[in-house]
């Protein structure tokens, strides 16, 4: 499956989705982003979610991040 596939599923599925699977594909489109401060940041908050113990209050921040998905299928 590709990264592309991968990240259509987290979107089509969103709500199902875990926040450690959602977070593996940001991880994995972070590369992709052309500027280094974007990466930086989204590093940043990748590791605040990572830190938090509530798995809901993980999703509810994972949802925040929902627009770097949209951004790495429109292409960055």
């Amino acid at each position: 499956m590709t990264l592309e596939e991968q990240v259509n599923m987290v979107i089509d599925d969103f709500e199902n989705t875990t926040s450690t699977q959602i977070l593996e594909i940001l991880e994995k489109i972070m590369p992709e982003f052309k500027s280094n401060l974007t990466s930086e940041y989204l590093q940043g908050k990748i590791q605040k979610i990572i830190d938090l113990d509530n798995e809901s209050e993980k999703k509810k921040q994972c949802k925040a991040l929902r627009p770097y998905l949209d951004w790495y299928l429109q292409g960055l």
